[in-house]
Formats: C-alpha cells, sequence, structure tokens
C-alpha cells in the first residue's frame, strides 16, 4: 500500500469510528479537523507535535480519537478485527479522500479539536479554546490551550 492509501485509509476508519452517522458534510469536518492537525507545526520548530504526525500518528495518537482507544467499542473495527459494512466504509473513504485531495474547503474555521454533543459535559479543554463551528453532533475549536 502506498503512503497516499494508507492515509486515505487511517483517515476513512477514524471518520467511520467518529462520524459515521454524520453524512458527508460532518465526515469532512472531523476530516478536516484531522488535517488541520497533519498540516500544523504547533511551535514552528519543525519538530513532532504531541499530537502526532501524519495521518496515521495524528489518528492514532493515544487519547485523541476515541475510536482508537483499546476500550472504544469502535477499536476492534478499525484494527481489522471486525468488518466494516462497505456502504459505510465507502462514504467514509470518499470523505477522506475529498479531505486529503482538497476537493471540500474546510468547513470547520481551522479547527483542531471537537467534541460530540452526545458528552454530558464539554471537556476541560475547551477552556480558552476558540468554537469555530457547529456541524452535525460535533462542536469544533481553534487555539486550544
Amino acid at each position: 500500500m502506498t503512503q497516499r492509501e494508507q492515509d486515505i485509509d487511517v483517515l476513512a476508519r477514524t471518520i467511520w469510528g467518529e462520524a459515521r452517522g454524520e453524512g458527508q458534510g460532518g465526515q469532512v469536518a472531523v476530516g478536516w479537523c484531522i488535517r488541520n492537525r497533519v498540516e500544523m507545526d504547533l511551535h514552528n520548530d519543525g519538530k513532532p507535535d504531541w499530537w502526532g504526525e501524519g495521518y496515521a500518528g495524528v489518528c492514532k495518537a493515544p487519547w485523541q480519537f476515541s475510536c482508537w482507544n483499546k476500550s472504544d467499542p469502535n477499536s476492534p473495527y478499525l484494527h481489522g478485527d471486525k468488518p466494516i459494512p462497505a456502504a459505510q466504509f465507502m462514504q467514509c473513504r470518499e470523505s477522506a479522500v475529498a479531505v486529503i485531495d482538497g476537493h471540500e474547503p474546510d468547513p470547520t474555521g481551522g479547527a483542531t479539536h471537537y467534541y460530540s454533543t452526545t458528552m454530558k459535559k464539554p471537556p476541560a479543554w475547551v477552556k480558552g479554546a476558540t468554537r469555530t463551528r457547529k456541524i452535525g453532533r460535533h462542536i469544533f475549536f481553534k487555539d486550544v490551550p
């Protein structure tokens, strides 16, 4: 598998784990949040950032995208232990390609973080962060301290 195909696969799996019920607009938004992390150099120092490098590094960084956590019910699907329904995965893959290839503009306003409105309360990191958008069941933020 080429690096491009690996990036598409990991991003599509993450989109499936985080936003499969959102429709393409919400899926693209989650994908762009990840792309924004991939492209950002937090300290403008050229060194690896705490949230990982590249699509696989960002998506699989511990405690960043919960679908990859071993305790998450989505984890066996993302690791290939259980099959992801083909139609759902194809839609997530299309969203991943649209994000990576820039076929869809960033709808998040440069967000690097989000949380789901299904959470009982917002995570602590929202304090001091700039809310950029609400898309579907996700609220997006940038400038997270």
